[in-house]
C-alpha cells in the first residue's frame, strides 16, 4: 500500500511539474505579461494589449490571470486609466514582493495618434485589486521593466510622446518614491529587450531615431547590447559594451534573466528583424515576419552561446520563467497573426 501510495505521488509530481499553461481566452498582441508566486502558488497574468483586429479600437484594458495546476484563466477587473482613451499596448510589468506592477503603455486614438500614458499601477493577485502608484518622472511606453532584490524596479529607456529617452528610472518599492539611475548609454530606443540576473543586467537592440539634415526623421534599427553592473548603491550602474550576438537588431524581442545548465545567463527569444507598427507592417512599408532565433548570454562567461532556434514569434514584452520553463504569451506568429498560444521555448546549447 506504502509503495502504491509512493507511486501515486511521484505520478502526482510528475504531472504538476509538467503542467501546460492554457490558450489564453482571446489572442492578444503587445500584451504585458507577468508571473509571482504566493504562498506555493503560482499566478501569470496577460494585461491590456491589443486584440487580433489590430486596430485602434482592439486596444484594450483586460487583464486575465491564471492560476498554475488549474483549469482556463480568470477575467480580472480592467486595468484602471487616468487616459482619454482607456484601452493601452506596450506597457511594462514585472513582478515584485507578490504583486504585478504595470507601467504606462500608449493609447491609439482613431486617426493613428500615440499618446504615451502617464499612469501605472501595482495590483494585488490576491485581492484582485489595483493600487495606483506614484507617476513616474518620464512616462514611457515600449521600454524595459526590471525588478531588483525584491524591492527596486528599473524603467530602462523606451519611448516617451515625441521621442526616445536614455533614462534609467528607478522606482523604490519601500518608500515609493522615483529617482534617476546612471543613464543608459547607449542610443535612446523603443522596443529593445533586457534581463537581469544578480546584479548585472542586459540591454539589447531596439529602435533608435535619426534626424538627417533638411528630411523627416527616420527610424533606425540599432544592433547594439549593453551590460550594467549595479553598485553598492541602487542607482549607480557601471556600464560597458558587449559584442552583438549577430550585428542584425531584432525589435520587441521577450528576454530574462534565468539559470541556464547551472550558468547565470539572459536569455532572448522571438522579435522581428523589421521594426513595425501595431499593425505588424514595417516603418519601411514591408510586412515583419517573427524571428526563431534564441540568444543565450552568459553572464558567468561574459559571452554569447550557441543555441537551438525556437518558435518565431513577435510583438512581445517579456518573457516568463515559470518553474524553469520559459514561455511567451500571445504576440503575433507569421503573416502578423495575433495568437492566443502560449509558446514554450526550450533552450538548448549547441557546441561552440
Amino acid at each position: 500500500m506504502l509503495l502504491k501510495s509512493l507511486s501515486y505521488l511521484s505520478l502526482l509530481t510528475a504531472a504538476a511539474s509538467s503542467i501546460a499553461i492554457p490558450d489564453l481566452p482571446e489572442p492578444v498582441s503587445s500584451n504585458s505579461i507577468a508571473s509571482t508566486t504566493v504562498r506555493g502558488k503560482t499566478y501569470i497574468i496577460s494585461a491590456m494589449g491589443m486584440g487580433p483586429g489590430k486596430q485602434a479600437a482592439d486596444f484594450h484594458n483586460k487583464v486575465w490571470m491564471h492560476t498554475l495546476g488549474e483549469f482556463g484563466w480568470t477575467e480580472l477587473p480592467q486595468v484602471p486609466s487616468q487616459q482619454r482613451l482607456t484601452g493601452r499596448a506596450a506597457a511594462s510589468a514585472v513582478a515584485l514582493n507578490n504583486n504585478f506592477f504595470l507601467f504606462a503603455g500608449y493609447t491609439l486614438a482613431a486617426d493613428g495618434t500615440k499618446q504615451t500614458a502617464t499612469d501605472s499601477y501595482r495590483l494585488d493577485p490576491i485581492t484582485r485589486r489595483y493600487t495606483r502608484i506614484n507617476d513616474m518622472p518620464v512616462p514611457v511606453d515600449e521600454a524595459v521593466a526590471l525588478p531588483y532584490q525584491n524591492r527596486y524596479i528599473y524603467l530602462a529607456s523606451g519611448w516617451s510622446d515625441h521621442g526616445n529617452v536614455n533614462l534609467m528610472q528607478l522606482f523604490d518599492n519601500f518608500t515609493q518614491g522615483w529617482s534617476q539611475a546612471t543613464p543608459f548609454p547607449g542610443k535612446p530606443v523603443f522596443g529593445l529587450a533586457g534581463g537581469i540576473i544578480g546584479n548585472t543586467l542586459l540591454l539589447c537592440d531596439g529602435v533608435a531615431i535619426e534626424y538627417p539634415a533638411h528630411k523627416p526623421r527616420n527610424f533606425v534599427n540599432e544592433p547594439a547590447c549593453w551590460q550594467g553592473t549595479i553598485g553598492s548603491k541602487p542607482n549607480e550602474i557601471n556600464w560597458q559594451q558587449v559584442p552583438h550576438p549577430t550585428g542584425k537588431a531584432r525589435y520587441r524581442m521577450a528576454a530574462t534573466g534565468v539559470k541556464v545548465q547551472g550558468e547565470e545567463a539572459i536569455v532572448f527569444v522571438g522579435g522581428s528583424h523589421t521594426a513595425h507598427n501595431h499593425q505588424g507592417v514595417g516603418f519601411n512599408g514591408q510586412p515583419a515576419e517573427p524571428d526563431s532565433e534564441v540568444w543565450v548570454y552568459s553572464v558567468t562567461r561574459q559571452q554569447w552561446l550557441n543555441a537551438q532556434k525556437s518558435t518565431a514569434v513577435m510583438d512581445l514584452r517579456t518573457l516568463l520563467d515559470v518553474n524553469g520553463e520559459l514561455y511567451t504569451l500571445g504576440g503575433m506568429i507569421s503573416g502578423q497573426q495575433v495568437t492566443n498560444k502560449p509558446i514554450k521555448h526550450q533552450i538548448e546549447l549547441l557546441p561552440d
